[in-house]
């Protein structure tokens, strides 16, 4: 018998041949060398003219008017978001950032105590207080521990998942390293225990091709600013259609629900439940622009430029003495986080930004458990996209050497 044909694996485009296009529709590029996309990320020409487009109209007919006016496209921000994580678009619900996303869909779950909540050592703070505001109420919160790589143990999760894990709530990304959490081996491990798995992917949706399906999430969490390299104010929910009905808000209003009778409701019946009547049409036309410009150049393509971009930087650091690059994973991703010798965190972020370069601090409190665990107090945090380039990693590099030497 003749074995079956395999085909091979589609070539990753290349992108160094568009870098300097890229960078010319990028104005902030003429301005810094910008090692902070895990915080907000510059925004290219196409996003900058839907978001100011939308606010000229808003000025000049009125906001209500101009809403009624891009209907077409707002409805296609909601496909567009939907391609780039393999959803439906009635899975997807537009908020304000991430955090509310995460929020909305987090308090929706039904929670009672002595339900366990499992969760990774590198979570982030603001998930993190959410988890200690329900264990207040009886609910079970246990931090999975890491493994040799420093990444959450697959290993030890199986032995932690039993009927009583109601939810496994991992962040993809931490916002103080590059490691990758093995989120597709999670995914497959909660669903065969029948547990919710809700992935925090706000550093990783843009930087990496994500499905929902390969991994295995009942919900996701993302925002616009960062690697997606859209605008502030503006995030987004998947939630799996199979759970929506399951779901029931924190609060609602005339957006998330119908008021049907003087004493009844009815929520609306997609992921549009999660959502506000109010909201930034501007910043969701602005998103929109972001997905189609992002996709464009392809996710496999942005995957492989980020993460040689930021190989190159952890050798160009970890070879200054005085520097130590802190990043953990057997995957590590943009986030280039590391420490100079006596010299704070923040003095080195403002010196960096006297001279046009930005990068940013992540403080003990974004990630107590990680960084307690490690003895760390704060991180220099450089994050690259593949705008960056090799002449910026090496004006980065110079500068944390002359902060070190002295």
């Amino acid at each position: 018998m003749t074995a079956p044909t395999v085909a091979p694996a589609a070539p990753v485009p290349d992108l160094v041949p568009e870098i300097d296009r890229l960078r010319a529709e990028t104005p902030g590029c003429a301005e810094v060398a910008h090692f902070n996309h895990a915080g907000s990320s510059l925004m290219p020409q196409p996003v900058l003219d839907a978001l100011l487009g939308h606010l000229d109209r808003e000025a000049r007919i009125g906001g209500y008017e101009a809403e009624d006016e891009a209907a077409e496209r707002i409805g296609a921000v909601y496909a567009s978001i939907a391609g780039l994580i393999g959803a439906a678009p009635d899975e997807i619900a537009i908020v304000e950032n991430a955090t509310r996303a995460w929020d909305m869909a987090f308090y929706a779950i039904p929670l009672d105590p002595g339900d366990r909540i499992l969760t990774s050592v590198a979570e982030y703070g603001s998930n993190a207080l959410a988890f200690l505001q329900v264990a207040a109420r009886g609910v079970r919160v246990e931090v999975v521990p890491n493994d040799a790589d420093g990444q959450l143990s697959v290993e030890a999760l199986v032995g932690m998942l039993d009927d009583r894990v109601r939810l496994v709530a991992v962040t993809h990304m931490p916002t103080n390293g590059g490691l990758l959490q093995p989120a597709a081996a999670i995914g497959r491990l909660a669903r065969e225990a029948g547990a919710l798995f809700l992935l925090d992917a706000c550093q990783t949706v843009g930087q990496l091709p994500i499905d929902v399906e390969a991994v295995g999430c009942d919900i996701l969490s993302a925002t616009s600013r960062k690697f997606l390299r859209g605008p502030r104010g503006v995030g987004f929910l998947y939630v799996r259609r199979s759970l929506i009905d399951r779901l029931t808000p924190p609060f609602l209003d005339i957006r998330a629900a119908e008021w049907t009778a003087p004493t009844a409701f009815a929520l609306h019946p997609t992921a549009r439940r999660f959502e506000n009547w109010e909201s930034n049409v501007a910043g969701k036309l602005g998103l929109g622009a972001a997905v189609d410009y992002a996709q464009a150049l392809g996710l496999n393509a942005i995957w492989a430029r980020v993460r040689a971009q930021a190989a190159r930087l952890r050798e160009r650091l970890a070879a200054i003495p005085g520097v130590a690059v802190r990043d953990l994973g057997a995957v590590k991703g943009g986030i280039v986080t590391f420490t100079v010798a006596g010299v704070e965190p923040a003095a080195v972020q403002t010196a960096l930004r006297a001279e046009a370069i930005n990068v940013s601090v992540s403080g003990a409190s974004s990630t107590r458990w990680d960084m307690e665990a490690r003895g760390l107090v704060g991180l220099v945090r450089a994050s690259v996209h593949y705008l960056t380039t090799d002449e910026e990693i090496l004006r980065l590099a110079d500068a944390v050497a002359r902060q070190a030497r002295r």
